[in-house]
């Protein structure tokens, strides 16, 4: 099976981070992964895209013409990206800040304030986590224990409450996207 993500949104919103940690796990699990960030041509705060394709066969483009999910934290990532979705596919939206989404009669969306989520989890920073919890929750796209170990490596040089914080916006995230089995 193959399936093809698109994170978007901001710079510093972990879109990257996301991205390419998604894309460890599958080959941590031994599959195929690529990973394509995109970035816009400011410095800081512009857009930020990747790409992830994950395939239990080789990959012959990284570079797919429409993705199956598209995850995006902001507005304007939303209204530049929605049209590269997929029919069929999975719409996973940043509530706090995509106003305008409007679920297409041929996709799924999923919507969550992860932005306030991650304020009750203590830091801003882990949406992204979040939104990876959701993902995994809803789609099994990766091992849930398999990602916290890529999240161990990923925070384990930094102090234990941040990757405590981090393992607990993954739950938080998972558990909501549980819901949308």
């Amino acid at each position: 099976m193959k399936q093809t993500f698109v994170f978007s949104g901001s710079g510093g919103q972990g879109i990257m981070s996301a991205g390419i940690t998604l894309a460890q796990t599958a080959i941590a699990m031994g599959r195929h992964a690529t990973y394509l960030p995109e970035y816009g041509p400011e410095q800081r705060g512009g857009s930020a895209k990747c790409t992830v394709v994950i395939s239990d066969d080789p990959i012959v483009s990284p570079l797919p013409r429409r993705c199956d999910i598209l995850i995006t934290m902001n507005e304007l990532s939303y209204r530049k990206f929605e049209e590269d979705l997929k029919p069929d596919g999975v719409l996973l939206a940043n509530s706090c800040l995509v106003k305008s989404a409007e679920p297409r009669d041929d996709i799924t969306l999923i919507s969550a304030a992860v932005d306030d989520i991650a304020l009750e989890v203590g830091n801003p920073k882990t949406a992204n986590v979040i939104l990876l919890g959701i993902l995994i929750g809803a789609t099994d796209v990766v091992r849930l224990d398999v990602f916290e170990e890529s999240l161990k490596v990923k925070f384990g040089a930094k102090s234990p409450e941040v990757l405590a914080m981090n393992l607990d916006a993954l739950s938080k995230g998972y558990a909501l996207g549980q819901q949308y089995k």
